[in-house]
C-alpha cells in the first residue's frame, strides 16, 4: 500500500449520546486527476432534482447547523488523532455503515443524512416508536461514512452523471485486494478500472484503515441502481457456508419483507447480480477482516430508464418515492440493528463475542476520524480531521466547520448497462 497523496482535508463528526451509540462521519476529501465520463447529446437525460436532493455544500451546512442547534452537546475540533474518551467493552456491538462509493447513487447519501438525523433525534423515522429507538440503540455503536467519493460526486454535480469512478478514474468498488484485477469477458475498462494495484486509491487506504482499526461484527455497503440484499461473495457465484450464512441470510430475508416488501433480490452478489465483480469491499470485509456479518444493500434503481439517463436510473425523480425511499430503508437500518446481535449471539451461544474486533471503539490511525454518541453527560463531540500532503501529515491546523460525506457504490443489471458502450454497471 502506498502513501495517501491528497492535498484536501479528511474530516469526521463525533456525536455522544445517553447511549454507547456512535455515528461517524467520515469525509474522503481527495483531489486527484481525472477522466471525464461520456454521455451522448442525443438522449433526452434527467438533471439533478435540486429540489429534492442537497449539493455536497448544502449537506455540509446542515451539519453545521446541525452543530448550532447543540452547542451544549456539539464542539468541533482538529485533531490528527482520535480515540473515544471511555473504552467500549467487548460487548458493545459494532457497525460500520458505508454510502457514496460510487459519484451518481445520490440517493444513498440522503438516506444516510436522514440516518443521522434519526439517530440524533431530531428527525422521527415514519412507524417508528421513538422508545423502539432507545432500546435498539442501547449498548451499540455505528460508523457511518455519508459520501467516501466526494470527488466523484463533484464530477457528478458538474454534469456529468453517469461517474461512478473517483477522481482518478478509479472505480473504488475494484481497488480492494481479494481477487484484484482479474477481467471477466464482459469487463468494461472505463467503468470498472481497478486502479494500478490493490488500495492505490487514498480513498480505499482509509477505508481500510478505519474498518481494521474498528473492528465491526457488521459491514454495509450502501449503493443503488437495482433493489437488492446481498451477502459475499461478489467475486465467485457462491455464499459462505456455516452459521454465520444462516445469520447472514436470515437478516437479510427480514429486511426484504418488512421495508423491501420482497421486492429485493437476495443472496450472493456474484450469484444475483448477473456478473461477478472482483475486489470489491464487501468482499474485503469477509474475507481479511473477517467481520461476520458482511451486505451490499441496493436501495433503489429505476431498470425502466435508458441506459445513458443515468440520474433516473439510479435515483428517485418524483418527491413521493425519494420520500418513501428515505424513510423506508432508514427503518430498515434501525430493524438492522436491533435484529443483528440477536442473530450472531445465535451463532456464538447466546453472546457477541469481542473476537470480531477491538474495543477501542473508535481509534483511528493517521488517515481517519471518529464521530461518536455516548452515554454519561451526552457531551456531542464533532472531529474534523485533516489529511494533509505527508509532510504536514501529523501537524494540528486550524479550527474548521465539519464536513460530511457521502459514498455511493453503484448496482444494475450487466446485461442492461452493457446496452451501450458508455453504459452504466451496476456493483
Amino acid at each position: 500500500m502506498g502513501p495517501l497523496q491528497s492535498k484536501t482535508p479528511f474530516f469526521a463528526v463525533s456525536l455522544f449520546c445517553d447511549r454507547y451509540c456512535c455515528c461517524f462521519l467520515l469525509l474522503l476529501l481527495l483531489v486527484s486527476g481525472r477522466n471525464g465520463y461520456y454521455v451522448g447529446a442525443d438522449s433526452p437525460l434527467t438533471a439533478i432534482s435540486h429540489d429534492l436532493y442537497r449539493s455536497s455544500g448544502t449537506l455540509l451546512d446542515e451539519v453545521r447547523a446541525l452543530v448550532g442547534r447543540h452547542p451544549e452537546q456539539l464542539t468541533v475540533t482538529v485533531v490528527t488523532y482520535s480515540r473515544s474518551r471511555r473504552d467500549i467493552g467487548n460487548s458493545t456491538f459494532r457497525v460500520l455503515l458505508s454510502f457514496g462509493q460510487h459519484g451518481r447513487e445520490l440517493i444513498t447519501s440522503e438516506v444516510a443524512l436522514r440516518l443521522l438525523y434519526a439517530l440524533s433525534e431530531e428527525t422521527k423515522v415514519p412507524g417508528v416508536d421513538p422508545t423502539y429507538l432507545d432500546r435498539v440503540l442501547d449498548d451499540l455503536v455505528i460508523k457511518v461514512v455519508p459520501m467516501e467519493n466526494l470527488n466523484g460526486r463533484k464530477l457528478v454535480e458538474s454534469g456529468e452523471l453517469c461517474e461512478r469512478r473517483n477522481g482518478r478514474g478509479v472505480d473504488l468498488n475494484r481497488n480492494w485486494s481479494v481477487d484484484w484485477g482479474k477481467k471477466e469477458q464482459d469487463f468494461d475498462p472505463y467503468e470498472e478500472n481497478p486502479g494500478t494495484a490493490p488500495f492505490s486509491e487514498p480513498e480505499a487506504q482509509i477505508m481500510q484503515k478505519l474498518a481494521e482499526s474498528f473492528s465491526p461484527h457488521v459491514w454495509v455497503n450502501v449503493h443503488s441502481g437495482m433493489e437488492g440484499l446481498f451477502m459475499p461473495y461478489d467475486h465467485k457465484n457462491s455464499t459462505p457456508g456455516g452459521s454465520k450464512f444462516w445469520a447472514m441470510k436470515s437478516i437479510l430475508e427480514e429486511v426484504n419483507r418488512r421495508h423491501c416488501h420482497g421486492r429485493c433480490i437476495v443472496g450472493s452478489g456474484g450469484g444475483s447480480v448477473g456478473y461477478l465483480a472482483h475486489g470489491t469491499s464487501t468482499d474485503y470485509m469477509y474475507d481479511i477482516l473477517r467481520v461476520p456479518i458482511s451486505f451490499t444493500f441496493e436501495i433503489y434503481g429505476d431498470l425502466e430508464a435508458p441506459s445513458k439517463d443515468c440520474f433516473r436510473m439510479f435515483n428517485p425523480v418524483d418527491a413521493v418515492t425519494f420520500s418513501s425511499v428515505v424513510n423506508e430503508w432508514c427503518a430498515a437500518f434501525l430493524l438492522m440493528f436491533e435484529i443483528a446481535p440477536r442473530r450472531l449471539g445465535d451463532t456464538d451461544g447466546g453472546r457477541v463475542s469481542g473476537d470480531y474486533g477491538d474495543s477501542s471503539g473508535g481509534m483511528i490511525s493517521e488517515s481517519g476520524g471518529v464521530a461518536a454518541l455516548r452515554g454519561g453527560g451526552a457531551k456531542v463531540e464533532g472531529i474534523e480531521l485533516g489529511l494533509q500532503e505527508l509532510k504536514t501529515y501529523f501537524r494540528l491546523f486550524m479550527m474548521s466547520t465539519v464536513v460530511l460525506m457521502f459514498m455511493f457504490c453503484t448496482r444494475i443489471s450487466r446485461n442492461r448497462s452493457r446496452q451501450t458502450k458508455f453504459g452504466p454497471l451496476p456493483l
